[in-house]
């Protein structure tokens, strides 16, 4: 089949993902399904959820740490938008989380941060795009995916939510010396733990040479694609730090990192 309907294939995402019901991707069903049709659905999507009482509060960079784009068939980076009702603060760094309803979720620690003035195509330096910064803090982004096996192209992850499901945040630290802070992102390590034992390392050069810099990554995107800029007040989640490993319900999650002053984190799946 060569032609697809936006409205029909946004709708049969929303109507699938409640459900946590599996859904064939688009690229396996239609001739010439490309990057720019996903984005279309993407934003039919946003455009519908916020005509149900869906309010936006930032954005998620999908696929920035090319280590695990082997694994997942991926070959570039991608973006979604991110919700009130997606996105929480842990207390006291804890948090628990229920995967009823949802088809496959994985795990991803990620650098977090809250803007304070807009990010623009023309910021390139990381201590430039730092400066426009307000906090930042260690988070989970727990990604869904209603294809069958994670069997997919960039372009089906872009029409499927760019895979989010939920956003939780740790404490959040002020940005107060954004050349300091350049330099630990780029060198930072962190430890992934499934019930206490190591499950995932990695480090922040492995998300597109540092978080701060898939934040340019992303103001360049926006502006190429002509959507809306990044703004002050947005959250941006930057990408996962490690490999994403498949969480199931009973399971206890934390993060711990080095050479960064963030807290770790911990997530208990029920």
């Amino acid at each position: 089949m060569s032609g697809w309907d936006t409205a029909t294939l946004a709708q049969e995402f929303l109507d699938a993902r409640p459900k946590g019901a599996p859904v064939t991707p688009p690229s396996h069903r239609y001739a010439g399904w490309n990057l720019a049709a996903a984005y279309e659905v993407g934003n039919a999507i946003f455009n519908k959820r916020r005509e149900t009482g869906w309010n936006p509060v930032g954005r998620k960079i999908g696929f920035t740490n090319k280590t695990i784009w082997p694994s997942l068939g991926m070959d570039t980076v991608i973006w979604a938008y991110t919700y009130e009702q997606t996105v929480r603060y842990a207390e006291n760094n804890r948090a628990e989380l229920s995967l009823a309803n949802t088809h496959s979720c994985l795990i991803e620690p990620e650098i977090v941060f809250k803007l304070k003035a807009p990010i623009t195509a023309a910021d390139t330096g990381d201590v430039a795009i730092l400066e426009k910064v307000e906090w930042l803090a260690l988070g989970y982004e727990v990604v869904d995916c209603n294809f069958p096996d994670w069997k997919f192209i960039p372009m089906d992850a872009v029409a499927d939510f760019g895979l989010h499901f939920r956003l939780i945040i740790g404490d959040t630290f002020p940005v107060t010396d954004p050349e300091k802070l350049a330099r630990e992102l780029r060198s930072f390590r962190a430890t992934l733990f499934k019930n206490g034992k190591v499950a995932a390392q990695g480090t922040g050069s492995d998300v597109l040479d540092s978080p701060a810099l898939a934040l340019g990554w992303l103001a360049r995107t926006l502006d190429q694609q002509g959507a809306a800029p990044l703004v002050a007040g947005e959250i941006v989640t930057t990408g996962t730090i490690t490999p994403a490993p498949i969480v199931q319900p009973g399971e206890l999650w934390h993060t711990s990192l080095e050479g960064i002053n963030l807290s770790p984190l911990t997530l208990n799946f029920i």
